[in-house]
C-alpha cells in the first residue's frame, strides 16, 4: 500500500470504547531515523541531531479507529551491527514491525530487505509489516527510487510508504495504516520471551493521544 499525502488520526470522538494492545517493533540501518520517527509520532518533535539508540528504547503511543483505541508498545532498536544478535528479543511475540531505509542510501535499502527476510522467517507468521522510506524531503539526493521499493513491498505483502520524521509527511499515517491491519476483534496474543521495558536501553517514554 503506497501513499504520498498525509492525513489525520481520526478524532476521540470517532473512537469506540475498546482498546487493544500491540507490541511494534522498528528495525533498520544505523541513522537511517528509526528514533527520529519514534519521536515525531509520539512526542511531535524533531530534533536535528538525534543520539544513536543503544540497545533500545521503549515508547507507547495510542491512535484512534473507528472500532477502537489501538496502543502500541514500541520497541525502537539500535541499528549498529554490534547490537543485531540482541533483535530477536525485540521482535519476538510482535505483532507489527515497521522496517526503515534511508532513501538517499542504497545500502539501508539492501539491509532492510534483509530485515524482512528475517522477520519473514523467524517473527510471527501474521505479524504485519511496513516498510519506510525515510528522510523524503532529502528527495534532491535520492539514491532509492520510489517505483523499486513500492514494487518490492508489493512482492513482500508489505505496507509501504516514504516517509520524513523532518517535516512529519506520512509519519502518522504508516502507524495509522498498520493499526488498521491489525486484529482488532481478537486482540493481541500475549508476547512470550520478550524483553522487559524496564531492562532496555535509552529512554522510555508515553506520548500523548494521536486520537486528539
Amino acid at each position: 500500500m503506497a501513499a504520498r499525502g498525509g492525513a489525520a488520526a481520526r478524532p476521540a470522538s470517532a473512537a469506540g470504547n475498546k482498546t487493544c494492545q500491540f507490541k511494534l517493533v522498528l528495525l533498520g540501518e544505523s541513522a537511517v531515523g528509526k528514533s527520529s520517527l519514534v519521536l515525531r509520532f509520539v512526542k511531535g518533535q524533531f530534533h536535528e541531531y538525534q543520539e544513536s539508540t543503544i540497545g533500545a528504547a521503549f515508547l507507547t503511543q495510542t491512535v484512534c479507529l473507528d472500532e477502537a483505541t489501538v496502543k502500541f508498545e514500541i520497541w525502537d532498536t539500535a541499528g549498529q551491527e554490534r547490537y543485531h544478535s540482541l533483535a530477536p528479543m525485540y521482535y519476538r511475540g510482535a505483532q507489527a514491525a515497521i522496517v526503515v531505509y534511508d532513501i538517499t542510501n542504497q545500502e539501508s535499502f539492501q539491509k532492510a530487505k534483509n530485515w524482512v527476510k528475517e522477520l519473514q522467517r523467524q517473527a510471527s507468521p501474521n505479524i504485519v509489516m511496513a516498510l519506510a522510506g525515510n528522510k523524503a524531503d532529502m528527495a534532491n539526493k535520492r539514491a532509492v527510487d520510489y517505483e523499486e521499493a513500492q514494487a518490492y513491498a508489493e512482492d513482500n505483502g508489505l505496507l509501504f510508504m516514504e516517509t520524513s520524521a523532518k517535516t512529519s509527511m506520512n509519519v502518522t499515517d504508516v502507524f495509522m495504516a498498520i493499526a488498521k491491519k491489525l486484529p482488532l476483534g481478537a486482540g493481541p496474543e500475549p508476547a512470550r520471551d520478550t524483553v522487559d521495558p524496564s531492562q532496555a536501553g535509552g529512554q522510555r517514554a508515553s506520548g500523548g493521544s494521536c486520537c486528539k
